[in-house]
Protein backbone atom coordinates (compact mmCIF):
# COMPACT_ATOMS: atom_id res chain seq x y z
CA UNK A 1 0.00 0.00 0.00
CA UNK A 2 2.77 2.20 0.93
CA UNK A 3 4.59 1.56 -2.34
CA UNK A 4 1.24 2.06 -4.08
CA UNK A 5 0.95 5.60 -2.43
CA UNK A 6 4.28 7.21 -3.08
CA UNK A 7 3.68 5.92 -7.20
CA UNK A 8 0.61 7.97 -7.01
CA UNK A 9 2.77 10.70 -5.71
CA UNK A 10 5.28 10.41 -8.45
CA UNK A 11 2.45 10.67 -11.12
CA UNK A 12 0.46 13.92 -9.84
CA UNK A 13 3.99 15.24 -9.77
CA UNK A 14 4.73 14.37 -13.54
CA UNK A 15 1.60 15.89 -14.54
CA UNK A 16 1.98 18.82 -12.44
CA UNK A 17 5.45 19.36 -14.03
CA UNK A 18 4.28 18.41 -17.29
CA UNK A 19 1.10 20.86 -16.93
CA UNK A 20 3.82 23.82 -15.64
CA UNK A 21 6.12 23.05 -18.87
CA UNK A 22 3.24 23.35 -21.20
CA UNK A 23 1.85 26.50 -19.73
CA UNK A 24 5.16 27.95 -20.23
CA UNK A 25 5.68 26.76 -23.37
CA UNK A 26 2.68 27.98 -24.84
CA UNK A 27 2.97 30.23 -27.44
CA UNK A 28 -0.30 32.08 -27.48
CA UNK A 29 -0.11 35.66 -26.09
CA UNK A 30 -2.76 37.90 -24.40
CA UNK A 31 -3.29 41.82 -23.99
CA UNK A 32 -3.89 42.51 -20.14
CA UNK A 33 -5.34 45.92 -19.02
CA UNK A 34 -5.77 47.07 -15.65
CA UNK A 35 -7.95 49.51 -14.35
CA UNK A 36 -5.08 51.92 -14.24
CA UNK A 37 -4.73 52.04 -18.05
CA UNK A 38 -1.51 50.56 -17.76
CA UNK A 39 -0.97 47.10 -20.30
CA UNK A 40 1.02 44.39 -20.38
CA UNK A 41 1.54 41.60 -23.64
CA UNK A 42 2.41 38.03 -22.66
CA UNK A 43 1.81 34.61 -21.46
CA UNK A 44 -1.03 33.72 -18.98
CA UNK A 45 1.19 30.98 -17.11
CA UNK A 46 -1.84 30.46 -14.58
CA UNK A 47 -5.21 31.40 -13.44
CA UNK A 48 -6.63 30.64 -9.98
CA UNK A 49 -9.29 32.65 -9.64
CA UNK A 50 -7.70 35.38 -7.48
CA UNK A 51 -4.96 36.42 -9.69
CA UNK A 52 -3.12 35.74 -13.25
CA UNK A 53 0.34 34.97 -13.33
CA UNK A 54 1.59 36.38 -17.12
CA UNK A 55 5.14 36.37 -18.32
CA UNK A 56 6.39 39.08 -20.25
CA UNK A 57 9.56 39.75 -21.86
CA UNK A 58 10.68 42.90 -20.52
CA UNK A 59 9.84 42.38 -16.80
CA UNK A 60 9.55 38.51 -16.66
CA UNK A 61 6.96 36.92 -14.46
CA UNK A 62 3.98 39.41 -13.12
CA UNK A 63 1.38 38.62 -10.48
CA UNK A 64 -1.79 40.86 -11.54
CA UNK A 65 -4.89 40.66 -8.75
CA UNK A 66 -7.76 39.73 -11.16
CA UNK A 67 -10.05 42.44 -9.24
CA UNK A 68 -7.53 45.08 -10.79
CA UNK A 69 -7.90 43.47 -14.64
CA UNK A 70 -9.83 45.44 -16.57
CA UNK A 71 -9.95 43.28 -19.89
CA UNK A 72 -7.67 40.64 -21.59
CA UNK A 73 -7.46 39.71 -24.94
CA UNK A 74 -5.73 37.72 -27.30
CA UNK A 75 -3.12 39.03 -29.87
CA UNK A 76 -1.94 37.74 -33.23
CA UNK A 77 1.64 37.44 -32.88
CA UNK A 78 1.16 37.42 -36.66
CA UNK A 79 -0.47 40.99 -37.53
CA UNK A 80 -0.03 42.40 -33.68
CA UNK A 81 3.66 42.72 -34.00
CA UNK A 82 6.19 44.21 -35.69
CA UNK A 83 10.24 42.95 -35.26
CA UNK A 84 9.14 41.31 -31.97
CA UNK A 85 6.99 44.25 -30.96
CA UNK A 86 3.73 44.47 -30.16
CA UNK A 87 2.20 47.48 -32.21
CA UNK A 88 -1.14 47.90 -30.05
CA UNK A 89 -4.82 48.93 -31.53
CA UNK A 90 -6.37 51.45 -29.26
CA UNK A 91 -9.19 53.84 -30.76
CA UNK A 92 -7.71 56.20 -32.56
CA UNK A 93 -7.16 53.55 -35.08
CA UNK A 94 -10.60 53.77 -36.05
CA UNK A 95 -9.72 57.62 -37.96
CA UNK A 96 -7.27 58.39 -40.55
CA UNK A 97 -7.16 62.21 -41.30
CA UNK A 98 -10.56 62.92 -42.22
CA UNK A 99 -12.28 59.86 -42.92
CA UNK A 100 -13.01 56.85 -40.84
CA UNK A 101 -12.86 53.34 -41.05
CA UNK A 102 -15.17 50.12 -40.65
CA UNK A 103 -13.41 49.17 -37.71
CA UNK A 104 -15.75 50.52 -34.19
CA UNK A 105 -15.07 52.94 -31.12
CA UNK A 106 -15.38 50.19 -28.57
CA UNK A 107 -18.00 50.83 -26.00
CA UNK A 108 -17.14 52.83 -23.16
CA UNK A 109 -14.19 54.50 -25.47
CA UNK A 110 -13.72 58.10 -26.33
CA UNK A 111 -11.48 60.17 -27.64
CA UNK A 112 -10.66 63.86 -28.92
CA UNK A 113 -9.42 65.52 -31.91
CA UNK A 114 -7.71 69.31 -31.66
CA UNK A 115 -7.36 69.83 -35.00
CA UNK A 116 -5.86 73.58 -36.23
CA UNK A 117 -9.76 75.01 -37.61
CA UNK A 118 -11.14 73.58 -34.51
CA UNK A 119 -11.83 69.97 -31.74
CA UNK A 120 -13.89 66.91 -32.35
CA UNK A 121 -14.90 64.50 -29.70
CA UNK A 122 -16.56 60.98 -30.48
CA UNK A 123 -18.15 58.27 -27.57
CA UNK A 124 -18.41 54.50 -27.73
CA UNK A 125 -21.96 54.06 -27.12
CA UNK A 126 -22.99 50.95 -28.51
CA UNK A 127 -20.86 47.46 -29.72
CA UNK A 128 -20.46 48.78 -32.86
CA UNK A 129 -22.24 52.74 -33.24
CA UNK A 130 -20.71 55.78 -32.35
CA UNK A 131 -21.33 59.56 -32.31
CA UNK A 132 -19.44 62.65 -32.45
CA UNK A 133 -19.35 66.49 -32.57
CA UNK A 134 -17.28 68.46 -35.19
CA UNK A 135 -16.76 71.69 -35.12
CA UNK A 136 -15.06 74.79 -35.96
CA UNK A 137 -13.69 76.73 -32.66
CA UNK A 138 -16.34 79.53 -33.17
CA UNK A 139 -18.34 76.80 -32.89
CA UNK A 140 -19.85 77.19 -36.26
CA UNK A 141 -20.46 75.78 -38.60
CA UNK A 142 -20.90 72.49 -36.00
CA UNK A 143 -21.17 68.99 -36.82
CA UNK A 144 -23.15 65.61 -35.81
CA UNK A 145 -21.10 62.61 -36.58
CA UNK A 146 -22.19 58.83 -36.69
CA UNK A 147 -20.78 55.50 -37.75
CA UNK A 148 -21.97 51.73 -37.33
CA UNK A 149 -20.10 48.99 -37.99
CA UNK A 150 -20.50 45.67 -39.47
CA UNK A 151 -18.29 42.92 -38.67
CA UNK A 152 -18.46 40.01 -40.54
CA UNK A 153 -17.34 35.96 -40.08
CA UNK A 154 -13.40 36.99 -41.62
CA UNK A 155 -11.73 39.25 -39.09
CA UNK A 156 -10.30 41.01 -41.91
CA UNK A 157 -13.19 42.49 -43.47
CA UNK A 158 -15.32 44.58 -41.82
CA UNK A 159 -18.29 47.32 -43.24
CA UNK A 160 -19.88 50.34 -42.34
CA UNK A 161 -22.12 52.99 -42.72
CA UNK A 162 -21.54 56.92 -41.90
CA UNK A 163 -23.42 60.34 -42.03
CA UNK A 164 -22.66 63.73 -40.47
CA UNK A 165 -25.15 66.43 -40.37
CA UNK A 166 -24.04 69.94 -40.21
CA UNK A 167 -25.50 73.42 -39.62
CA UNK A 168 -24.43 76.76 -40.08
CA UNK A 169 -24.28 77.49 -36.65
CA UNK A 170 -24.02 81.65 -35.85
CA UNK A 171 -23.07 81.94 -39.55
CA UNK A 172 -26.20 83.58 -41.24
CA UNK A 173 -28.28 82.60 -38.54
CA UNK A 174 -28.36 78.78 -39.00
CA UNK A 175 -29.82 78.95 -42.36
CA UNK A 176 -27.10 76.76 -43.90
CA UNK A 177 -27.07 73.44 -44.15
CA UNK A 178 -24.62 70.63 -45.16
CA UNK A 179 -24.66 66.85 -45.41
CA UNK A 180 -21.88 64.07 -45.99
CA UNK A 181 -23.38 60.19 -46.53
CA UNK A 182 -21.50 57.41 -47.25
CA UNK A 183 -21.13 53.75 -46.87
CA UNK A 184 -17.66 51.63 -46.23
CA UNK A 185 -15.43 48.65 -46.88
CA UNK A 186 -12.25 47.95 -44.50
CA UNK A 187 -9.68 44.98 -45.19
CA UNK A 188 -6.40 44.26 -43.12
CA UNK A 189 -6.35 44.64 -39.10
CA UNK A 190 -6.41 47.68 -37.11
CA UNK A 191 -3.13 48.60 -37.28
CA UNK A 192 -2.53 48.13 -41.16
CA UNK A 193 -5.22 48.48 -43.56
CA UNK A 194 -7.30 50.28 -46.64
CA UNK A 195 -10.63 51.39 -46.78
CA UNK A 196 -13.02 52.00 -49.80
CA UNK A 197 -15.58 54.39 -48.71
CA UNK A 198 -18.47 56.00 -51.53
CA UNK A 199 -20.84 58.32 -50.28
CA UNK A 200 -22.74 61.84 -51.23
CA UNK A 201 -22.58 64.84 -49.83
CA UNK A 202 -23.91 68.77 -50.18
CA UNK A 203 -23.89 72.02 -48.22
CA UNK A 204 -25.81 75.58 -49.13
CA UNK A 205 -24.59 78.02 -47.46
CA UNK A 206 -27.66 79.88 -46.72
CA UNK A 207 -26.93 83.19 -48.44
CA UNK A 208 -28.99 83.98 -51.90
CA UNK A 209 -28.80 87.04 -53.56
CA UNK A 210 -31.87 88.08 -56.49
CA UNK A 211 -30.62 88.85 -59.66
CA UNK A 212 -29.87 92.64 -59.27
CA UNK A 213 -29.57 93.30 -63.70
CA UNK A 214 -32.16 93.08 -65.77
CA UNK A 215 -32.24 89.63 -67.50
CA UNK A 216 -35.16 88.07 -70.23
CA UNK A 217 -36.42 84.86 -71.38
CA UNK A 218 -34.38 83.41 -73.83
CA UNK A 219 -35.35 82.99 -77.40
CA UNK A 220 -36.48 84.56 -80.81
CA UNK A 221 -39.09 86.83 -81.13
CA UNK A 222 -40.20 88.80 -84.05
CA UNK A 223 -41.11 92.51 -84.08
CA UNK A 224 -43.90 94.07 -83.91
CA UNK A 225 -46.33 96.94 -85.14
CA UNK A 226 -47.00 99.44 -82.96
CA UNK A 227 -48.51 102.71 -84.35
CA UNK A 228 -47.50 101.44 -87.97
CA UNK A 229 -44.16 101.26 -87.43
CA UNK A 230 -42.36 98.13 -86.78
CA UNK A 231 -40.55 97.80 -83.08
CA UNK A 232 -38.68 94.75 -81.55
CA UNK A 233 -40.73 93.26 -78.39
CA UNK A 234 -39.51 93.32 -74.67
CA UNK A 235 -40.03 89.56 -73.56
CA UNK A 236 -40.62 88.55 -70.27
CA UNK A 237 -38.20 89.49 -67.53
CA UNK A 238 -36.25 86.45 -66.22
CA UNK A 239 -36.17 86.07 -62.22
CA UNK A 240 -33.41 83.78 -60.74
CA UNK A 241 -32.26 83.63 -57.24
CA UNK A 242 -28.62 82.74 -56.87
CA UNK A 243 -28.02 80.06 -53.91
CA UNK A 244 -24.33 81.30 -53.09
CA UNK A 245 -22.26 78.41 -52.11
CA UNK A 246 -24.47 75.58 -52.84
CA UNK A 247 -22.58 72.19 -53.71
CA UNK A 248 -23.74 68.58 -54.64
CA UNK A 249 -21.47 66.06 -55.47
CA UNK A 250 -20.89 62.02 -55.33
CA UNK A 251 -17.17 61.51 -53.50
CA UNK A 252 -15.12 58.51 -53.41
CA UNK A 253 -12.96 58.28 -50.55
CA UNK A 254 -9.42 56.00 -50.51
CA UNK A 255 -8.04 55.71 -47.28
CA UNK A 256 -5.28 53.49 -44.97
CA UNK A 257 -2.91 53.22 -42.49
CA UNK A 258 0.73 51.07 -42.48
CA UNK A 259 2.25 50.66 -38.90
CA UNK A 260 6.01 52.08 -39.29
CA UNK A 261 6.41 50.98 -36.01
CA UNK A 262 4.51 50.96 -32.56
CA UNK A 263 4.71 54.70 -31.80
CA UNK A 264 4.80 55.46 -35.68
CA UNK A 265 2.43 55.08 -38.66
CA UNK A 266 1.91 55.91 -42.02
CA UNK A 267 -1.62 57.66 -42.97
CA UNK A 268 -3.04 58.56 -46.36
CA UNK A 269 -6.33 60.00 -46.95
CA UNK A 270 -7.98 60.77 -50.20
CA UNK A 271 -11.64 61.99 -51.60
CA UNK A 272 -12.36 62.61 -55.00
CA UNK A 273 -15.13 65.31 -55.18
CA UNK A 274 -16.70 65.46 -58.79
CA UNK A 275 -19.62 66.32 -60.59
CA UNK A 276 -20.38 69.46 -59.21
CA UNK A 277 -22.35 71.00 -61.69
CA UNK A 278 -24.03 74.32 -61.52
CA UNK A 279 -25.31 77.71 -63.72
CA UNK A 280 -24.14 80.97 -63.45
CA UNK A 281 -25.35 84.45 -64.58
CA UNK A 282 -22.49 85.57 -67.44
CA UNK A 283 -24.29 88.71 -68.72
CA UNK A 284 -27.09 88.62 -71.92
CA UNK A 285 -26.21 88.86 -75.01
CA UNK A 286 -29.35 90.15 -77.32
CA UNK A 287 -28.91 90.44 -81.56
CA UNK A 288 -31.08 92.68 -83.49
CA UNK A 289 -31.99 91.70 -86.98
CA UNK A 290 -33.53 94.32 -89.44
CA UNK A 291 -35.52 93.94 -93.05
CA UNK A 292 -32.56 93.89 -95.66
CA UNK A 293 -35.14 95.52 -98.09
CA UNK A 294 -37.33 98.28 -96.06
CA UNK A 295 -34.54 98.80 -93.01
CA UNK A 296 -37.80 98.02 -90.47
CA UNK A 297 -36.94 95.63 -87.42
CA UNK A 298 -37.41 92.10 -88.46
CA UNK A 299 -36.94 90.35 -85.32
CA UNK A 300 -34.52 90.26 -81.49
CA UNK A 301 -32.82 87.69 -80.26
CA UNK A 302 -32.06 87.22 -76.49
CA UNK A 303 -29.58 84.48 -75.58
CA UNK A 304 -29.16 82.51 -72.91
CA UNK A 305 -27.51 84.17 -69.94
CA UNK A 306 -26.11 80.94 -68.11
CA UNK A 307 -23.33 79.20 -68.12
CA UNK A 308 -22.53 75.94 -66.62
CA UNK A 309 -19.53 75.44 -64.33
CA UNK A 310 -18.90 71.86 -63.12
CA UNK A 311 -15.71 71.38 -60.86
CA UNK A 312 -13.81 68.29 -59.99
CA UNK A 313 -11.66 68.09 -57.32
CA UNK A 314 -9.49 65.50 -55.33
CA UNK A 315 -7.83 65.76 -51.97
CA UNK A 316 -4.67 64.61 -50.75
CA UNK A 317 -4.10 63.95 -47.25
CA UNK A 318 -0.90 61.66 -46.59
CA UNK A 319 0.79 62.01 -43.45
CA UNK A 320 2.57 60.71 -40.43
CA UNK A 321 1.08 59.90 -36.81
CA UNK A 322 3.42 59.45 -33.87
CA UNK A 323 1.53 57.35 -30.72
CA UNK A 324 3.06 58.88 -28.08
CA UNK A 325 0.58 56.11 -25.80
CA UNK A 326 -2.69 54.62 -26.13
CA UNK A 327 -3.60 57.88 -24.73
CA UNK A 328 -2.00 60.39 -26.84
CA UNK A 329 -0.76 61.02 -30.30
CA UNK A 330 0.15 63.53 -33.12
CA UNK A 331 -0.24 63.64 -36.56
CA UNK A 332 1.18 65.87 -39.55
CA UNK A 333 -0.50 65.70 -42.58
CA UNK A 334 1.01 67.53 -45.85
CA UNK A 335 -2.75 67.48 -47.96
CA UNK A 336 -3.32 69.15 -50.75
CA UNK A 337 -5.96 70.14 -53.36
CA UNK A 338 -6.16 69.13 -57.10
CA UNK A 339 -8.79 70.18 -59.11
CA UNK A 340 -9.96 71.33 -62.44
CA UNK A 341 -12.72 74.38 -63.11
CA UNK A 342 -14.66 73.90 -66.81
CA UNK A 343 -17.11 76.68 -67.86
CA UNK A 344 -19.23 75.40 -70.03
CA UNK A 345 -20.99 78.06 -72.39
CA UNK A 346 -22.90 77.49 -76.15
CA UNK A 347 -19.52 78.30 -78.09
CA UNK A 348 -17.54 75.87 -76.25
CA UNK A 349 -15.57 74.80 -72.83
CA UNK A 350 -12.79 76.55 -71.09
CA UNK A 351 -10.48 74.32 -68.49
CA UNK A 352 -8.98 75.60 -65.80
CA UNK A 353 -6.62 73.68 -63.67
CA UNK A 354 -5.29 74.73 -60.27
CA UNK A 355 -3.89 73.05 -56.93
CA UNK A 356 -2.35 74.44 -53.87
CA UNK A 357 -1.54 73.24 -50.51
CA UNK A 358 -3.76 72.98 -46.94
CA UNK A 359 -1.39 71.80 -44.84
CA UNK A 360 -2.44 70.03 -41.57
CA UNK A 361 -1.52 69.29 -37.58
CA UNK A 362 -3.81 67.20 -35.52
CA UNK A 363 -3.61 65.89 -31.87
CA UNK A 364 -5.56 62.87 -30.77
CA UNK A 365 -6.51 62.39 -26.26
CA UNK A 366 -7.94 59.48 -25.62
CA UNK A 367 -10.86 59.55 -22.30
Amino acid sequence: MKNFLLFLIFCCSLLANAQVAKSEGDTLKYLIIRNNGIEYVGQILSDDGRELLILTQQLGKIYIPKSEVKSVTLVDEQTDFKAGEYLGTGVFTTRYQFTTNAFPIKKGENYALINLYGPEVHFGIMPNLSVGIMATWAASPIALALKYTIPTQNPLLNFGVGTIMASSGYLNQAKGYGGLHWGMATYGTRRSNATLSLGYGYFNSGFSFTNPDFYYQPGTYAAVMSQGAYSFPIPEMLTYENEVGNFKSPIIGISGIAAVSKKASFIWDVMIIGGNKRKVFDGQQVDYFYDPNTGQPSSVVYNDPFIEVKSTNMVFMPGMRFQKDENQAFQVTLAGIIGKREVITATGTNTNNYSFPVPMLSWFYKF
